[in-house]
């Protein structure tokens, strides 16, 4: 494991402790620790199969897990989905699962249907915000989600995520599937809402951007942590570079920010 001091800078928003996996027999991720603090891009990197779409579905409560989920100071052990979400915590999954039949703007609204169900009147304010962000689904508010194209089905994804007001958002693969053009602008809005206050765990295979853009960096292989550091000191360490930059890296170049 990289010797880079932790992840201390800021209030802590969410802490892994020890967080643990398995299917049947096979371990898919083995007492991870990691952290995001209030205001951070916090990415984690791996190979396929790493465990990264695991280590977010357990801390969502979709998978069974052992250990600690310490969000927005309090801990749960295999918590309720819908508390999370509750709570402030959002998850875009990797395939996005939209409603395809349902026009855009219905999709966005169910997004908030936990806000709207505890009373909260505000839905409109929330979807006016989010047509900011993604003036494309202003224009196409009324279309069926299954006619949009994939990086607008993304788009929809993050903006149905939104709704909810997260604390914190978790972000799949978000670049997964998408033209070279459409992932750097992914990449931007996904910048632009960290300046808009919004924390973000984000899970994606596109190493070089993930890490250009993360404030704290994480590297998942075979379910184990094996390196942390800033985002800048990883995209530089030579470790890294022979992993996950040499091969791919011109490629990876053209997706970066």
């Amino acid at each position: 494991m990289s010797a880079i001091a932790e992840n201390t800078q800021g209030k802590c928003l969410l802490e892994v402790s020890n967080l643990s996996v398995a299917y049947g027999k096979v371990d898919a991720l083995m007492n991870f620790n990691m952290r995001v603090n209030e205001g951070q891009i916090v990415s984690v990197v791996g190979p396929n199969g790493a465990g990264k779409t695991t280590l977010l579905s357990a801390i969502m409560g979709v998978l069974a897990s052992k250990g600690d989920v310490e969000f927005d100071g309090s801990v749960e052990q295999c918590p309720p989905i819908e508390r999370m979400v509750v709570r402030g915590l959002g998850l875009v999954p990797e395939k996005r699962e939209l409603f395809s039949s349902m026009s855009i703007e219905d999709n966005l609204m169910l997004g908030g249907f936990q806000r709207y169900r505890h009373g909260d009147r505000s839905l409109k304010e929330t979807l006016d915000e989010v047509y900011s962000i993604f003036p494309r689904l202003k224009e196409r508010r009324i279309q069926e989600a299954g006619t949009l194209s994939g990086g607008e089905r993304q788009m929809l994804a993050v903006g149905r995520a939104l709704m909810a007001k997260p604390k914190l958002l978790m972000l799949d693969e978000p670049s997964l599937g998408l033209a070279p053009l459409i992932t750097r602008e992914i990449f931007k809005i996904i910048d632009q809402l960290r300046g808009q206050g919004v924390s973000i765990l984000l899970v994606e295979q596109n190493a070089r951007a993930a890490l250009k853009l993360a404030d704290y960096a994480y590297v998942l292989e075979m379910g184990e942590l094996s390196m942390q550091g800033t985002g800048q000191d990883l995209v530089e360490d030579p470790r890294i570079i022979e992993s996950y930059l040499g091969i791919n890296s011109k490629h990876q170049d053209i997706l970066s920010i």
